[in-house]
């Protein structure tokens, strides 16, 4: 049987955890742009979980954006989803299903543009929630006036200025607006876009006044694995363990991050679902914890990604389920770590992240794919781990010794082999194009011996700054390098 409302009562409550009765009547307060699994497995279910504790007692109106397909799966199940947590939390395998009830209905934008504008006269309506990936951010030519506008920021503009007209410019109707699109700043820049929306659409002064003091417009920054549908074997399972079954089932990660910027009591007072969450942070700037994440967890993955590689693993699971490189990625937090010296970041925190890190690299569910990681990775060097390298060179103390191995990995990963335009790497059982803008000048590095080397470390135009100026660091990735090629990565990390 398909899952619904209507058979919640004959399900067993040890297999999966059901919602209350009472949060089926709980009023819209969200209005939430996106149907995406990230959206489902992180503010939804932070919404859901503290509906289920008594406190937010609010519900999504969750908008498709395009098409309409959802809109039908939606209905069919009642809004209803079980979200599947899997991995490890705390070094310990976690798996357990919600029972997820907190949509209370999903409209489609081309067809039911009026009906969704209604909702913005509903007094109880207070956040406005968004996921349109990074190109949904953008300037564009659309006014509030089309049904619906093209764009994202023109759909907000439009949905904020109904609300504006039907409460006559209330300046306690505004709304709390949260985007989660991976951009930075990403508050602000939606804010802006609306802005010229409104302006675009001849909007009177006392719309963008409202705009501007009525509204917040909150930066953002989310952090949880959502890989999306389980797989076939996987969902047989779990159907056959719950008793229904869910077309719109999805897995996710234990560990969950929400980082809110919120500067008023005005804005806290609304987030209300944040007082039930220890991991959803309402801070006056969201920095921090985008420096953590950006370093720890990225720039582990990026300092890992050719090590794994060379080393001869597919995933991230399979190479995490080896000791030594096991050891190898806690060794790389540890080093990350004293190079991030910034007295606004506590130590305590860091190291507790550390540890999150390696459980969610290991997480026996996912199968993360290190040539998927390896996209962009230049870039990504560039932007994650220069900076940390860059910061040793002002501390002696700081052990350079696996950041090192890892760079010196992420260089031998490089020298590939060129094939009508395109950069191969074919030396470690398996054969992969480089997705790397700078795959062409690694190529011709790569080909000139230790003065390419040096060339390479030298070039500011890849890294924002000369790596030749970190005392030794030339000599020590050569010498990795070396390590590498004669001994396989492992027991080159071993011998350090």
């Amino acid at each position: 049987m398909i899952v619904s409302k209507n058979i919640i009562s004959e399900l067993n409550a040890a297999n999966v955890i059901l919602p209350s009765a009472e949060s089926f009547d709980y009023p819209e307060k969200v209005i939430q742009f996106g149907t995406g699994v990230l959206l489902r497995g992180l503010p939804d279910f932070i919404i859901h979980q503290a509906n289920q504790a008594g406190e937010f007692k609010g519900r999504i109106l969750v908008v498709q954006s395009t098409g309409s397909g959802a809109v039908e799966s939606f209905a069919k199940q009642d809004n209803l989803y079980t979200l599947a947590i899997n991995g490890l939390d705390g070094g310990e395998i976690r798996e357990e299903f919600v029972l997820i009830n907190a949509i209370s209905r999903v409209c489609a934008a081309s067809s039911q543009w009026e009906e969704i504008l209604k909702s913005a006269e509903n007094e109880d309506m207070q956040i406005l929630i968004s996921n349109t990936t990074e190109v949904g951010i953008v300037a564009s030519a659309d006014t509030v006036q089309e049904m619906p506008p093209s764009s994202f920021p023109g759909k907000v503009c439009a949905y904020l200025y109904r609300r504006y007209k039907h409460f006559n410019g209330d300046s306690s109707k505004g709304m709390v607006i949260l985007p989660t699109e991976l951009i930075d700043n990403n508050g602000k820049q939606l804010k802006h876009f609306v802005l010229e929306a409104a302006d675009r659409s001849g909007l009177e002064a006392d719309f963008l006044n409202w705009l501007e003091t009525a509204n917040d417009f909150c930066d953002t920054l989310v952090d949880r694995i959502v890989p999306g549908k389980l797989n076939a074997e996987q969902q047989t399972k779990a159907q056959q363990t719950l008793g229904y079954e869910d077309d719109l089932m999805i897995m996710a990660e234990p560990y969950y991050l929400w980082a809110i910027s919120c500067n008023n009591e005005r804005t806290a007072h609304k987030l209300s679902f944040a007082e039930q969450h220890a991991s959803v942070h309402l801070v006056p700037s969201i920095k921090n914890f985008k420096e953590i994440k950006l370093r720890l967890l990225n720039g582990t993955h990026t300092f890992s990604c050719a090590a794994a590689i060379i080393a001869g693993f597919k995933t991230v699971k399979e190479a995490m389920e080896d000791n030594t490189f096991r050891r190898f990625v806690s060794s790389l937090t540890e080093e990350i770590i004293s190079c991030m010296d910034d007295p606004d970041l506590n130590k305590e925190e860091l190291e507790r992240f550390a540890r999150q890190v390696l459980d969610r690299f290991a997480n026996p569910f996912l199968e993360h794919r290190w040539e998927s990681i390896s996209l962009n990775y230049t870039t990504k060097m560039r932007m994650r781990n220069v900076p940390l390298l860059l910061k040793s060179k002002e501390r002696d103390e700081c052990p350079l010794s696996s950041m090192s191995l890892g760079f010196a990995a992420y260089v031998l990963f490089m020298r590939s082999k060129e094939s009508a335009g395109q950069y191969i790497q074919d030396a470690y059982g398996s054969s992969i194009t480089l997705q790397d803008d700078q795959a062409g000048k690694l190529y011709a590095y790569s080909q000139q011996g230790h003065e390419g080397l040096v060339k390479l470390l030298e070039d500011q135009d890849l890294w924002g700054a000369s790596l030749m100026d970190i005392s030794g660091f030339a000599e020590q990735v050569q010498r990795d390098k070396h390590a590498i090629v004669q001994n396989g990565f492992l027991k080159a990390f071993e011998e350090k």
